[in-house]
């Protein structure tokens, strides 16, 4: 193994990695002047694209202005501005936002801003969390609780509350051996058995990504299933949190991903792109209802952060969203969204190791087979998503990695990129993509 030099515990423990020398639109630049497309914007983050002065601008301002200032001490603007933009833009009436630095604390506040809601209601028996198989919502030991991802739970489990879990809308494959819509949505009714299985007195609420992400790569629920979900959930008086880290702000092609399925949550969360990756920044929204019974029998959320509601995070935020609403971004992942997805189904699903192209906006999955017919994946001992990353990095091609998602095996892509992207460059990187998936797997499959 590589000796790594210097005295930073970096991410990566295997090998050393190049410096980024710069960054501007889609486009990395290493040390040694290579160019790389940043097709997933990073850990699907930058989505108006890298080094946007009108965010550097922003902070510069806020920096110059007032930089730290408690959030128990004094309120300030860019605070209060950025949770009116998020308000106008959220459907229904999710009006109230809690800014905190990364998604794992969002979902950490969701959970415990629900357990508070039940109390402040007198349903003090209402403590257990429902959440999904498969999922991500942070590597904090209350989020990788909710969590469903089995490689990441392992090391800790010991450490973790436990959660319930139900598996997730992932028809490609399907848990219950069922297919859509002969299968009736089974994956969202499994949610009524759990709840009343449990004792539904016991239950404070249930956390799904809106649309998953990397755990099992941009795999769409379909249509009438958060509908199901959310009739559930009122049903059994269990609230509904939805992550929308990674799919939200723009990157399905609506502000809030939920729009897609006309359900409004009682929480949702965001982070990753809230603010273009220019600085850490996450919040929470929850509804006006749910705000108003807090502060009215509580006095006072039972929960802090050093760096919550931080002025020079929420200018980010704010600028962010002002590229967003003035260069039409949105508009446009919707719009160019359908031909990412058409691009990339019709260069990579012919492939015989490409079992499935899936996605919304500019978030698509593409799983990897051994075998399309029997959807059999290849063992993760092979390693074999890494391998090919490695060779699409090599060419200047940046994409993002998924894994385990067949059982502990099964290997997939998301590519992501900033909203910015151009037709051209969305040619490329297909063209990429494919001639490389071509190569690599002639050589070890034959």
């Amino acid at each position: 193994m590589n000796e790594l030099p210097g005295n930073l515990f970096p991410r990566k423990l295997d090998r050393p990695l190049k410096l980024a020398r710069s960054a501007e639109g889609i486009w990395i630049e290493d040390e040694d002047q290579k160019r790389y497309m940043d097709a997933s914007g990073g850990a699907i983050v930058v989505n108006a694209g890298h080094c946007r002065k009108e965010i550097a601008d922003a902070v510069y301002r806020q920096l110059m202005s007032h930089d730290y200032i408690h959030p128990t001490m004094f309120a300030t603007a860019p605070a209060e501005q950025l949770a009116t933009k998020l308000a106008d833009r959220a459907p229904g009436d999710i009006s109230r936002f809690y800014f905190l630095s990364g998604g794992s604390e969002a979902n950490e506040a969701a959970i415990k801003l629900a357990r508070q809601i039940h109390m402040a209601n007198g349903n003090d028996s209402k403590f257990r969390l429902v959440a999904r198989w498969k999922s991500y919502h942070g590597l904090t030991l209350g989020a990788l609780s909710a969590m469903g991802r089995t490689a990441f739970r392992t090391p800790f489990t010991p450490l973790l509350k436990d959660a319930l879990h139900i598996p997730a809308p992932y028809c490609y494959r399907c848990p219950f051996q069922l297919e859509y819509p002969a299968c009736h949505l089974r994956c969202a009714y499994a949610l009524n058995d759990i709840i009343e299985d449990a004792g539904s007195e016991t239950i404070s609420a249930f956390l799904a990504e809106t649309i998953p992400g990397a755990t099992i790569a941009a795999s769409v629920p379909p249509d009438q299933y958060l509908k199901i979900i959310r009739e559930i959930c009122d049903a059994h008086n269990v609230l509904l949190i939805l992550d929308e880290v990674m799919c939200g702000t723009g990157r399905t092609g609506k502000w809030f991903a939920y729009e897609h399925y006309n359900v409004v949550p009682d929480i949702v969360t965001l982070g990753k792109g809230l603010a273009g990756g220019a600085i850490a920044l996450s919040a929470l929204g929850v509804r006006e209802c749910h705000f108003n019974i807090v502060r009215e029998n509580c006095g006072a959320f039972v929960h802090g952060g050093t760096f919550s509601h931080h002025p020079v995070a929420a200018s980010a935020g704010l600028a962010l969203a002002d590229i967003l609403e003035r260069e039409s971004l949105v508009e446009r992942v919707a719009d160019k969204g359908e031909r990412l997805g058409r691009l990339l189904t019709e260069k990579l699903l012919p492939l015989d190791a490409v079992g499935d192209v899936r996605g919304k906006g500019f978030l698509w999955g593409i799983e990897l087979v051994q075998d399309k017919k029997n959807r059999k994946p290849f063992d993760r001992s092979a390693k074999v998503a890494e391998r090919l990353w490695d060779r699409l990095f090599q060419k200047g091609f940046i994409i993002y990695v998924a894994t385990g998602l067949a059982g502990t095996h099964g290997d997939a892509f998301v590519v992501a990129p900033p909203y910015i992207i151009s037709d051209y460059e969305m040619d490329m990187l297909a063209d990429a993509m494919e001639s490389t998936f071509i190569e690599f797997f002639d050589e070890i499959i034959g």
